[in-house]
């Protein structure tokens, strides 16, 4: 275990390292000028240029990427090129917001998905394995964009049970909060319960049919025994091998969610700052991103070692 885990973590540092290169040079790809789109069309030539050597972006390329590293090994993620604000005020409040929603429709599709995939595999071939089958293929086939419309429409609008509201912080107004938070959980959790659904039955009908299976039952275990026992425990591997997946989808569609909602997390910040071309911001989102993904996924190993006795420690 101990050199799995020291293998993983210098992955982990090559794969930051990696992503925060990249995102450095991408970001200055993109079309615009910070200092012009911080002081608007109507800003002369000198200002610009004063604007400009501010933000240090009149410095050799190389020595702007040498001091991205420098400052972000001391832990400063720099500061806005727009607000002049040390993007460490604003970014971790961003991430909390977006993994609240990210956590939740994560916990929610997996309680859903494993419960409604068992359902339909202990019912193969009847009628509400059919039904599961089709509503998980539906689920699937809807873009995240359509069902957050969907449910605006029919819970804000056509019956407003879930109006649409301002931000609330769960300290200020905690119900409010709640409110907010029912529509873009549904919206993120509904493709990920979808996809749980089918993987959980399609490994619950593998192990229910595997020899060992059998051999508890003709034991004369308890068919619930068995089913909870040893073939739900088995078939949880691939399941969660699948969650650290579904988990970087729910990040990505964090997007358009956040969007919908007016959910203030990290995609909407990303989204405002690729706009203005505020090159501190887009890194250091993009690297904090970066870094839960290979949190998530590191965790998703440990788990599958500790479900699946099979698993070497190499």
């Amino acid at each position: 275990m101990r050199r799995f885990l020291v293998r993983r973590f210098t992955q982990a540092i090559v794969q930051l390292l990696f992503v925060g290169s990249i995102v450095f040079f991408l970001a200055r790809l993109i079309p615009g000028d910070p200092a012009r789109a911080a002081l608007g069309d109507a800003a002369t030539e000198e200002q610009v240029a004063l604007t400009r050597a501010a933000m240090h972006l009149d410095e050799p390329f190389l020595g702007q990427f040498f001091g991205f590293w420098g400052r972000l090994l001391q832990g400063d993620l720099g500061t806005s090129l727009i607000s002049g604000r040390a993007v460490m005020q604003d970014l971790p409040s961003r991430i909390g917001n977006s993994l609240e929603l990210v956590l939740l429709a994560l916990a929610v599709s997996l309680v859903a998905g494993i419960v409604l995939g068992r359902i339909a595999a202990t019912r193969a071939d009847k009628p509400a394995d059919h039904a599961l089958v089709a509503g998980s293929i539906f689920g699937i086939s809807l873009p995240v964009f359509v069902v957050g419309t969907l449910l605006l429409l029919v819970f804000a609008v056509l019956i407003p049970v879930l109006p649409p509201r301002r931000f609330a912080s769960p300290l200020e107004d905690p119900i409010a909060h709640l409110q907010i938070l029912v529509l873009p959980v549904v919206t993120l959790a509904a493709a990920s319960c979808a996809v749980v659904t089918r993987m959980t039955r399609a490994a619950m009908l593998e192990t229910l049919n595997a020899d060992y299976v059998r051999t508890a039952r003709a034991k004369g275990l308890v068919e619930k025994r068995v089913i909870k026992r040893h073939a739900l425990r088995t078939a949880m591997v691939p399941v969660v091998s699948m969650t650290t997946v579904e988990l970087t989808t729910l990040i990505g569609s964090t997007v358009l969610v956040e969007t919908i909602f007016g959910w203030p997390g990290m995609s909407s910040l990303l989204m405002n700052a690729v706009g203005q071309r505020d090159y501190p911001v887009i890194q250091a989102v993009v690297l904090a991103a970066a870094t839960i993904v290979i949190l998530v996924n590191l965790v998703g190993d440990l788990v599958v070692r500790a479900l699946d006795p099979r698993a070497e420690d190499n």
